[in-house]
C-alpha cells in the first residue's frame, strides 16, 4: 500500500466566488476503466474542481472501491485534498479493507481523528471489520470505546459488527454484553452470536439465544442446527430439524447441508435420502459444496452405489467432489476402484491435489496394495510437485505396517523431514499390535501417550499389546497411569437406523425398550453360529481371567446388540447398516461374518476408520483391517 500522506503545500485560497456547478456525476460513475476515470479526473481539474470534496470524493470512491480500481491512485488524489471530509475518509477506510490493508484501515481512522474530522455511523463498521480481519484484539476494544464516545453505541450496524468482532476474537462474554444492550435485535445479530457461541462449543448458550427469537428465519435455524452438528450433537440437530419442519420453515441449501452432515455422523441413511430427494424436488441449486456433502453422506452411510450415482450425475465435478468419491472408495476398501477414478480424473483434465493423494494412499493401505501405494507416493511428487505431508507419511506407515513391513515403516518414520505426529506414530503402533512386535510397540506406545496424554485410545492400544503378550503387570501399570491422569476409556457405542429412527447401543447396555428381546436374539444368533465354527476370540479382553469369564463381555458388545436388533426388525435379504465409534474387534468381526451367512443378511459396519461389508460369511476387507 502507498504511504498515506497529508497535503503539506499551501492550500488554495478560499474564495467567496460561487464554485462551478458539478454536473458530471452520472458520467463519472459510469466509468468502466481507470483510463476512462483519469480522463474525467483531468476534466474536473480543468473545471477547477481539484480541491472540491464532492467531486474528488467521487473519483476516490471509484478508484478505491470499484472492481477495476487502483487504490494507490485514490491515495494520490487524497494527498492533494486540503480538507478531506468524513465521506472521503470513510471511502478510503473501506478501500483499505477491500485490499486487506487492515492495519492501514485503523491508521486511516486515526489520521481522520488527528485532522479533527468527526466520524459518523458509516465510519465504524469497516474499522471494526478491519480489527476483526487483522485479529487486532486490543485495537478492537479501543474502537468499541470510540463507538460509545461518539454516540453510536445504539447503532445497529455498529452493534452487529462489534458482535461479529468479539465472536471472531472468541471474546464471547463481550459479544453477549453487546447483544444484551441492543434495543432491537435483528437476524444478523442473532445469527452472528448463535454461530459464534456454537463454533466455540457453547451450544447450550447458543440455544438460549435462539429461543429468544419469536420469528426465526431459515438462516437462524441453520445457525443453530449447524452448531449442534459441529459439536457432534447429532441427535439434538435431528430434534431441532423435526421441529423446523413442523413449523413449516422452508429448507434451504444451508440447512440441507448441515442435516446431511448430521445424517453422516449418525449413519442415518433414510433421513439422508429424504433430504436428497427434497433437494431435487425443490430445485435447490446443488453447488460444489452441497454436492460433496451429498456424496459424503452416501459414502459414510454405507451406500456406495448411490454415492457413485450422485457423483456421476453431476454436470460439473469440482476437485472436492472427486476427492470425496475417491475417499469414499478408500474407506470401503475399494483400492483398485479408487485408483481407476484417479486415472479418470486425470483424463478429464482435473489436476489432483494434496488431499487426492491422501485418499489414494489411504485406499492402498486399506486394500493392501503395497506396490501401488509406493508408486503413487513418488508419483505425486515427481509428476505434480506435491511434497508429501504428515498425512501422506501416515498412510505409507499404515500401508507398510499392515503388510508386516515394520522395518520399512519405521524407516519412513525416522526419515520424515518433519517430526512425526500422533497420526503417524499411531499407525506404526497399530501395526505393532497386529503383528505382535512388543519391543517396537512399547517404544512407540510410550511416545504416543506422551503426545496425547488425554486420549484413552492410546493407552488401550498399548495395554492390548501387553495383554497379547501375557504381560498382565504392565497392563495394570497402564491402567493405573490412566487412573492417575484421570483418563476415562471412551465407551464403545453402535448406531442403527430403522424406520427413520436412530437407535444407540452401548456394550452391555439395557436402556433400549426392546432390551429383553434383543438379548434373547443375541443368545440365539451366537448359539446358531457356534454350530458353524464360531469360537469366541478372548484375546480381545484385557483382564487376566479364565476363559469362561472372558467370553461373557464379548457376547454383548455394542455391534452385536445392534445386529440383533437389526435381525429382529428386518427380513432375510435386507441390508443391516451399523455405525460404530471404535474399531471393530476381532471377535465381533468373526461373528458378523458368520451371522451374515447363517441369517442371510448383508451387514455393513462403519467403524472408526473404514467400512466392513459382511455377506455370505465373508468381509470386504478380506480380514485386512
Amino acid at each position: 500500500m502507498a504511504t498515506i500522506q497529508l497535503f503539506h503545500g499551501t492550500p488554495p485560497p478560499k474564495s467567496s466566488a460561487h464554485k462551478p456547478h458539478f454536473t458530471t456525476q452520472h458520467t463519472i460513475e459510469s466509468c468502466s476503466s481507470m483510463s476512462e476515470l483519469k480522463q474525467f479526473h483531468a476534466h474536473l481539474i480543468k473545471l477547477g474542481l481539484s480541491y472540491d470534496n464532492d467531486a474528488m470524493g467521487r473519483v476516490i470512491k471509484i478508484s478505491a472501491l470499484s472492481h477495476f480500481g487502483d487504490f494507490n491512485y485514490a491515495l494520490k488524489v487524497f494527498d492533494l485534498i486540503p480538507h478531506p471530509d468524513a465521506f472521503i475518509y470513510n471511502t478510503l477506510i473501506r478501500g483499505c479493507l477491500k485490499c486487506y490493508y487492515v492495519k492501514d484501515c485503523i491508521l486511516m481512522y486515526c489520521e481522520m481523528l488527528r485532522e479533527g474530522v468527526l466520524p459518523n455511523k458509516f465510519t465504524f463498521p469497516p474499522v471494526i471489520r478491519g480489527c476483526c480481519v487483522g485479529n487486532e484484539v486490543e485495537e478492537g476494544r479501543q474502537v468499541h470505546g470510540q463507538v460509545l464516545k461518539f454516540g453510536f453505541g445504539d447503532d445497529g450496524f455498529c452493534q452487529n459488527n462489534l458482535i461479529h468482532m468479539y465472536v471472531s476474537f472468541r471474546c464471547l462474554e463481550e459479544a453477549r454484553r453487546v447483544f444484551d444492550t441492543m434495543g432491537r435485535r435483528d437476524s444478523v445479530s442473532m445469527t452472528t452470536l448463535i454461530s459464534g457461541l456454537a463454533k466455540s462449543g457453547c451450544v447450550d448458550e447458543a440455544r438460549e439465544v435462539f429461543e429468544l427469537v419469536t420469528e426465526k428465519s431459515s438462516v437462524l435455524w441453520n445457525a443453530m442446527i449447524a452448531g449442534y452438528v459441529q459439536s457432534d450433537r447429532f441427535h439434538e440437530a435431528f430434534v431441532l430439524f423435526d421441529r423446523m419442519r413442523k413449523e413449516e420453515v422452508e429448507l434451504d441449501k444451508y440447512v440441507a447441508a448441515s442435516m446431511l452432515s448430521a445424517c453422516t455422523g449418525l449413519g442415518a441413511l433414510e433421513q439422508g435420502e429424504w433430504i436428497h430427494e427434497y433437494i431435487k424436488r425443490s430445485g435447490i441449486v446443488v453447488d460444489p459444496k452441497l454436492a460433496t456433502t451429498i456424496i459424503d453422506m452416501y459414502c459414510k452411510c454405507g451406500c456406495l452405489g448411490k454415492a457413485l450415482e450422485a457423483f456421476n450425475g453431476l454436470p460439473v465435478k469440482g476437485i472436492s467432489s472427486w476427492n470425496c468419491m475417491i475417499g469414499g472408495l478408500a474407506t470401503h476398501g475399494k483400492g483398485e476402484a479408487a485408483i481407476e477414478l484417479l486415472k479418470l480424473m486425470e483424463r478429464e483434465k482435473v489436476e489432483p491435489d494434496y488431499i487426492t493423494f491422501v485418499s489414494i494412499l489411504s485406499a492402498c493401505a486399506h486394500s493392501g496394495l503395497v506396490e501401488e501405494g509406493q508408486y503413487y507416493f513418488h508419483y505425486m511428487t515427481e509428476y505434480y510437485g506435491i511434497k508429501p505431508g504428515k498425512e501422506h507419511f501416515g498412510c505409507m506407515v499404515d500401508l507398510l505396517g499392515r503388510a508386516g513391513k515394520l522395518e520399512e515403516a519405521e524407516k519412513i518414520v525416522n526419515e520424515m523431514p518433519m517430526a512425526p505426529d500422533v497420526g503417524v506414530l499411531g499407525a506404526l503402533l497399530g501395526a505393532c499390535r497386529i503383528h505382535g512386535n512388543i519391543e517396537l510397540g512399547e517404544e512407540i506406545g510410550r511416545k504416543v501417550i506422551d503426545l496425547e496424554p488425554q486420549n484413552s485410545g492410546r493407552y488401550v492400544l498399548l495395554a492390548n499389546l501387553y495383554a497379547h503378550a501375557g504381560r498382565w503387570e504392565d497392563v495394570a501399570n497402564v491402567r493405573k497411569l490412566m487412573n492417575d491422569r484421570g483418563v476415562k476409556k471412551a465407551p464403545g457405542f453402535s448406531l442403527i437406523e430403522l424406520e427413520g429412527v436412530v437407535n444407540e447401543f452401548i456394550a452391555g447396555g439395557r436402556a433400549h425398550p426392546k432390551t429383553k428381546e434383543i438379548y434373547a436374539k443375541v443368545d440365539e444368533m451366537l448359539n446358531c453360529i457356534r454350530t458353524i465354527g464360531y469360537v469366541p476370540d478372548t484375546d480381545a479382553v484385557l483382564h487376566d481371567m479364565n476363559e469362561e469369564e472372558k467370553e461373557n463381555p464379548l457376547f454383548y458388545h455394542s455391534e452385536k446388540l445392534a445386529i440383533a436388533f437389526g435381525l429382529l426388525k428386518s427380513k432375510p435379504g435386507e441390508i443391516i447398516r451399523i455405525t460404530k465409534n471404535l474399531r471393530v474387534c476381532k471377535d465381533c468381526h468373526q461373528a458378523s461374518k458368520l451371522i451374515s451367512k447363517l441369517f442371510n443378511r448383508e451387514i455393513i459396519v462403519r467403524d472408526r476408520s473404514r467400512f466392513h461389508h459382511f455377506q455370505g460369511g465373508e468381509c470386504s476387507c478380506n480380514d485386512y483391517w
